[in-house]
């Protein structure tokens, strides 16, 4: 039996943080992986002589007053080496207009804006007053949804005035922006919009809930922006990791949890956990779970036959999105000259294809070498319960198809690969632990974001949720506000009820 203050389940950015705050405070804590190393889908791998970000590839949050700066801040470590995306992106609508490019200076975006569709400027000076809203709101730390006095003290004390105007938005979407702005017949806006709230919100301007959208649209300008990390995504949890070793807390990779039970006698939560060869019991008063709600239903399996009504909620959850990822490597000189370390275009096959390419000396390929990763969504049903032959020619027409695209959109020749392979949901799942190889959490329609969420408070006292599922969302980011909101909720039930950042 192993003892602590808290169980962490998950050793992604989420277990990272929450950790990592929580042991700084003084608590003690076993954070639990079942992988060999941290960062879970912002992590990387390596193949030959190049590193490969598995999911995540760019960073928010680490300009000053940023959240990944704040918690860099209170630990007392170094923030990861990284530059500013500028652009951000560029988006490639292949429709015969210029290419897109989403610039970090708020002017030449605002100017790109107007060339790209003139007359939208009513939309996204709303947009901006949304998110300048927004942005005061989550500064001050709220607690979303609402679960007790005190999460709604701390909802309270977050609230500005100018919230209670954006509040009459709380059930609107971004395609009811567009409509108060007389937007919605611009097709060419809807969609640029459509491509880029798909990544960040798995939703589009129909389902986008309006208060999350007019956020994420603005994340790549000052004073916020997109930050490319110089030597891998893996820097990021590597600097979260030197903080548990300062506090002595435990990090255990290699275990996978079993099940989840609460000791009625001892009154504490019961992990049990197994390596290849051993297995494992931790106890701990507070366990906080950031793997992805949908699993607690293996995980939770006697507690939640208690507590029907949260058991039939997790079971309704919305179903997340898959991805299909193509990893690759190529000389530089055989890709044609790129503008950003970002690219998303339209493709007729795929819909949306999302691409990130490594700079020179960032530590992810040799001198004169790049690696390119490509993205797709897709449903995650349609990957499983095949059988092998049927699996691996499904999985090689992707990487035919996807390779054609990028060849098309690159001026790439085919000869020219140094490297490919494809990860499916299926490998997903397994580099992950996440059913079915889910990626991004829920997505943010007005039904599920902020007050109507999923809440960090579950129906057992002492038993969390972090992670991307839980509010604010997905990204590191969005994490790492989850992280920190669910430590302050876990303090406060300590006595500690006004720690913040």
């Amino acid at each position: 039996m192993r003892n602590s203050e808290v169980i962490v389940v998950g050793a992604g950015i989420a277990g990272l943080t929450s950790a990592a705050i929580l042991s700084k405070q003084g608590l003690s804590v076993n954070l639990i992986e079942s992988h060999t190393q941290s960062g879970g889908c912002a992590g990387t791998f390596k193949r030959k002589n190049y590193i490969f970000d598995v999911g995540a590839t760019q960073v928010a949050g680490l300009e000053k007053g940023g959240i990944h700066s704040r918690i860099f801040n209170f630990l007392d470590i170094p923030s990861p080496e990284a530059t500013i995306l500028d652009p951000a992106c560029i988006v490639d609508l292949n429709d015969g207009g210029k290419p897109i490019p989403i610039w970090y200076e708020k002017s030449k975006w605002i100017a790109e804006q107007e060339m790209q569709f003139p007359g939208s400027g009513k939309f996204w000076k709303l947009c901006a007053l949304i998110h300048q809203s927004n942005w005061i709101f989550a500064n001050n730390n709220p607690v979303l949804p609402v679960s007790n006095f005190w999460d709604f003290s701390q909802l309270l004390k977050a609230l500005v005035p100018s919230n209670l105007v954006t509040g009459i938005l709380l059930k609107s979407t971004i395609f009811d922006l567009l409509r108060i702005c007389g937007l919605s017949n611009n097709e060419r806006l809807i969609k640029f919009l459509n491509l880029q709230l798909k990544l960040y919100s798995q939703e589009d301007v129909h389902n986008t809930a309006a208060l999350y959208g007019s956020t994420v649209l603005q994340m790549c300008q000052q004073p916020h922006g997109l930050w490319h990390l110089k030597k891998s995504m893996q820097s990021l949890s590597e600097s979260l990791e030197s903080s548990l070793r300062k506090t002595e807390a435990n990090l255990i990779f290699g275990q996978k949890v079993n099940s989840i039970n609460f000791d009625e006698e001892n009154m504490c939560w019961k992990v049990s956990a197994n390596s290849k060869k051993k297995s494992f019991i931790y106890q701990a008063k507070d366990l906080i779970y950031t793997a992805p709600p949908q699993s607690l239903l293996n995980h939770l399996k006697d507690p939640l036959k208690r507590k029907k009504k949260y058991q039939n909620r997790i079971n309704n959850l919305p179903d997340p999105s898959g991805a299909v990822v193509f990893y690759s490597a190529l000389k530089r000189e055989h890709i044609k000259k790129t503008f950003s370390n970002h690219y998303q275009f339209v493709s007729k096959e795929f819909t949306s294809v999302f691409v990130s390419i490594s700079d020179d000396g960032d530590g992810r390929a040799p001198n004169g070498e790049v690696t390119l990763i490509a993205s797709i969504f897709t449903k995650t049903k349609n990957w499983f319960d095949l059988d092998k032959q049927t699996y691996l020619k499904k999985k090689n027409d992707f990487m035919k198809k996807l390779s054609l695209e990028l060849e098309s959109q690159f001026d790439i020749d085919p000869e020219n690969w140094l490297h490919r392979e494809l990860a499916t949901p299926l490998g997903f799942e397994k580099w992950t632990n996440r059913p079915n190889g889910i990626v991004g959490g829920l997505g943010q329609n007005p039904d599920i974001f902020g007050l109507f969420g999923l809440s960090s408070r579950t129906p057992f006292e002492g038993l969390w949720l972090c992670g991307d599922s839980i509010y604010p969302g997905e990204g590191t980011a969005g994490v790492s506000q989850s992280a920190l909101m669910v430590s302050r909720q876990i303090l406060a039930s300590r006595g500690i009820k006004n720690f913040s950042l």
